[in-house]
This record gives C-alpha cells, structure tokens and sequence, in this order.
C-alpha cells in the first residue's frame, strides 16, 4: 500500500470540523455495528437536508415573517406518509399597520392576514389548518374559521387550506364552490380547478359524484340506496343533496 504524502496525514483530520463528517462520527460511535460507512453518509445527507431546510437566515427572514412547518399540499396531515414542508410566512406586512392607522377593524386585518399567509403557504407548496393560523395568530380555531369563511365570501374566493384541498375536518365550502361554478355559472371544468385552487382530477370527482347522487336522489332514491349504488358515505351524500336542493331551487326560481 502506497504511503500517504504527509501534507495528506496534516490536513486530512481537518474534515471532520464539518457537520457532516460529525454526524457520521456520532453514528460509528453510538452504533457501531448497525451502519456501514456508506449508510452513515447517506443518513448525514438526509439529516442535513432537514436542517438546511429549517434553518433560514436573516437574509431570506424578513421583519415580520416567520419559518413554519406545514403540511405537504399533496399529502393529508393524518396520512402515514405526511411530508412536512418549511414556509416562510407574513405574519406582519406594511399594509397591516397602515390599515391600522385608517382604524380598520382589527378583525379585517385579520382576515387580509389569513387570506396572505394561506396563499404564501399555497406558493411555497404547501397547506395551512385552521389550526395553524390559530395557533401562529393565538386566536381559537372557530374565530378563524369565521374569518376565512367572510375573506371568502367578500371576495368571491376559496382559499387554499387543508379544509378545502384535503377534505380535512367538516368544511365542505369547496364543494358548494365547485358544484356552482359549473352548474349555475356554466364554467368550464378547467377555470373552476384554476379558481377553487384545485386539481381537474379533483374537480372532475367532485362534478362526477354530485351528477351520480342527483340523478338518483331526484329519481327519489334514498340514501340508503344511494350509498349502495355509489359507495359513498352517508355523510357526503347528504352534503350533496343539501346542494342538489339549494341549486335545484334556484335554477327553478330563475
């Protein structure tokens, strides 16, 4: 075996002032026979992945902001397989304070709060709870859910969160939205995704399920029998007929 040249064995030792090069340290030390060279590396790798990703500097934080971890926009919160992403959200903008100053009522900066970080959340590839928002704006999840629900309904919108996005918890405001867009204001399938913050695929199975239970609640089918023929729960199938009756009143008031 050929002999290192010594400014190898003055220099080589210097590596292991990384973090890397530690973590694998610390798996050969406290698992000696549980991981080869190669896993330890692998596993240093990911582990720096995750603290690169949540560990943000003052240059990409900026007054007023905050690093929260959120839910993945493609994986569900109960899922086994949930993925967690990094955001960095604005909790305090500019325009906030100067709402203040024209004595805007606190509740409506609250709801221009709401409708920014949930987006911000949307465009960083991830989805916000109600839970969340609570928790970063110390506020109760019924007052927020209040809020989000008069940003909405003042400005025509669905805003992107696990409720709508994930069918999380008892919001079923995506599916009024989707059901109406198409069936009263005769949009195209694929400016309803674009607007509801949705997939097609997604807005495709919300149109293909009310279409199924209509037709057969309308041939005066009971629930019982429609959750036989769709095998949808009896809960979502009442969610639809509650549609079916409100748009079927008014298409035939109009």
């Amino acid at each position: 075996m050929l002999r290192q040249p010594d400014a190898h064995h003055r220099y080589h030792s210097a590596h292991d002032r990384f973090i890397k090069p530690i973590i694998e340290d610390f798996f050969n030390k406290e698992f000696p026979n549980t991981f080869g060279p190669n896993m330890r590396s692998n596993i240093a790798d990911e582990l720096l992945v995750i603290f690169n990703s949540n560990n943000k500097d003052t240059q990409t934080i900026k007054p007023g902001q905050i690093l929260w971890n959120a839910v993945h926009k493609d994986t569900r919160a109960d899922s086994r397989n949930r993925k967690l992403v990094p955001v960095v959200l604005t909790i305090v903008a500019d325009e906030d304070i100067s709402m203040l100053e024209k004595k805007k009522a606190i509740s409506e900066n609250r709801q221009n709060v709401i409708a920014r970080i949930t987006q911000e959340a949307y465009d960083q590839g991830a989805l916000l709870s109600m839970r969340d928002i609570g928790l970063l704006l110390a506020s109760c999840v019924g007052l927020i859910s209040a809020d989000r629900k008069r940003y909405e309904q003042k400005h025509s919108c669905s805003l992107p969160h696990t409720g709508t996005l994930h069918d999380m918890g008892s919001c079923i405001t995506h599916k009024y939205q989707i059901v109406f867009k198409y069936v009263i204001e005769k949009k195209d399938p694929v400016i309803i995704a674009k607007e509801t913050h949705h997939s097609l695929k997604a807005v495709d199975h919300y149109l293909k399920d009310y279409n199924r239970v209509k037709l057969l609640y309308l041939d005066n089918k009971s629930t019982e029998y429609i959750k036989a023929a769709t095998a949808m729960p009896i809960y979502v199938i009442n969610q639809y007929i509650n549609i079916i009756n409100q748009y079927v009143k008014e298409q035939n008031a109009s």
